[in-house]
């Protein structure tokens, strides 16, 4: 589900030392598969379930999933949205009471999570056999060799949404296939017609994130206990900053920070071209936008290798379920049926507009072949559908994304704004991240 992190300033986060420190003392107790019977028990004995999401909808699916298990109660709770959510959820755990039993939480703060080591492994409740059911690299978000952490609901392949229009004005004719054609174009976009191509925003870490995933970039790595791997000042970065700085210094971009009224006029008056956005971007472009209904088109995002095709990402959630649950194999089904049975997943594709990590939904015809007016009847979802197949799987998160995305704006981002040295941008944010890391009692690995 699409979330996007607003940061204004550094604010102190939930990964404290002493439980970086204490981590490797409290591992998570192997739980045992229940039994048959007492799966059949749990399911059938009167329940009460509470589940806190941010989904807009979500009450269909919950009604569905009482109605298939009608002895239990799901209380249904929003209690915000991001960062908001996830303070209470953290308060919550750490006071010992009014913890909700399944939890909404987008991929890169589950490692937060896991580091308090506040997750229920859903392993022994059967969430290893449904590894072949989702795309393997958002598995991958959710999994490893230690345990099932949640289960997938979403995800936000990123793909290029342009104006076919303001192209073909420069002399345009096809979406840019690679970067070096899309720079080409960007000049001529701007000589031709006085708009820019697209918008580099210097306040969305999620966004330049996704960006480096395409290109290969491995920023951070953390092995489930006390060591992180910070690698954002890598080769691939480097690349992908000394790109952009050349289309900056050339003014053939824009630099406007995004989710802000001149962000949303320059996408609907023509002064972007183009939008590098994820799979929940086409629905939102159309109602940022939506006077320019018919003048887009969606293709891939333009690649470093063409033969090699890749994307990556930004957005996507998934449930969890807390450790401190009293009905692990209740809470357990909620979060994997919600996920997975079949009227409930093709719900959240077509009335809740979520973007699938479900295999069946995303080949479903009514998801992949749904012809978009405002797309001119492009069929936008099977295109980020193929896109989703291209995602590299091997992509990790810091157990403190939290302060790393307070801290882009502050660097990278700041240089951005400014038309300044991405270079050095690059360089203090990973220093800024190494700094904060160390501070937590982190070790960081070389």
């Amino acid at each position: 589900m699409f979330t996007r992190t607003r940061t204004r300033r550094r604010t102190a986060v939930v990964v404290s030392a002493f439980a970086a420190i204490a981590l490797a003392a409290c591992s998570s107790t192997a739980v045992e598969a229940p039994s048959e019977e007492e799966t059949e028990d749990a399911l059938s004995a009167p329940t009460t379930l509470t589940l806190w999401t941010w989904v807009p909808g979500i009450e269909a699916q919950v009604a569905l999933f009482e109605e298939a298990y009608p002895n239990i109660t799901v209380n249904l709770e929003n209690v915000g949205q991001g960062g908001e959510h996830y303070t209470k959820v953290r308060t919550a755990l750490e006071a010992g009471t009014g913890a909700p039993d399944v939890i909404h939480m987008e991929y890169q703060f589950i490692s937060s999570f896991r580091v308090t080591d506040s997750l229920l492994d859903l392993s022994p409740y059967g969430a290893r056999d449904l590894e072949p059911d989702f795309t393997p690299w958002v598995w991958g978000q959710v999994a490893d060799d230690a345990g099932v952490w949640a289960i997938p609901m979403d995800a936000g392949p990123m793909g290029n949404l342009y104006r076919e229009d303001i192209l073909a004005e420069a002399g345009i004719t096809a979406a840019p296939e690679t970067w070096d054609d899309f720079a080409a174009a960007a000049e001529a976009v701007r000589e031709q017609t006085g708009s820019y191509l697209t918008n580099l925003p210097s306040n969305e870490g999620g966004a330049f994130v996704g960006l480096l995933w395409q290109a290969g970039a491995k920023p951070f790595g953390y092995d489930g206990a006390e060591t992180v791997t910070i690698n954002i000042d890598s080769p691939e970065s480097q690349q992908v900053v000394d790109y952009w700085q050349d289309l900056i210094d050339r003014d053939l971009v824009a630099v406007d920070p995004n989710f802000t009224d001149t962000w949303y006029q320059g996408l609907a008056n023509g002064t972007y071209a183009s939008w590098q956005t994820a799979a929940w971007g086409p629905l939102f472009l159309s109602g940022t936008a939506a006077d320019t209904s018919g003048l887009w088109r969606a293709a891939p995002l333009p690649q470093w290798d063409a033969a090699n095709p890749a994307s990556g990402n930004w957005g996507g959630s998934s449930y969890a379920v807390v450790n401190t649950t009293e009905n692990p194999i209740a809470a357990a089904e909620l979060a994997k049926w919600i996920n997975t049975d079949p009227e409930s997943t093709l719900l959240l594709a077509t009335d809740q507009f979520l973007f699938p990590t479900l295999q069946s939904v995303l080949a479903d015809d009514a998801f992949a072949g749904q012809e978009l007016e405002f797309y001119g009847g492009q069929q936008v979802n099977a295109l980020f559908a193929e896109i989703s197949e291209t995602i590299d799987t091997e992509f990790e998160w810091l157990p403190f994304m939290d302060f790393v995305y307070t801290a882009f704006p502050e660097t990278l981002g700041a240089e951005i704004a400014d038309r300044g040295d991405l270079r050095a941008g690059l360089t203090a944010w990973q220093d800024a991240v190494v700094e904060y890391a160390l501070s937590q009692g982190f070790t960081v690995a070389d």
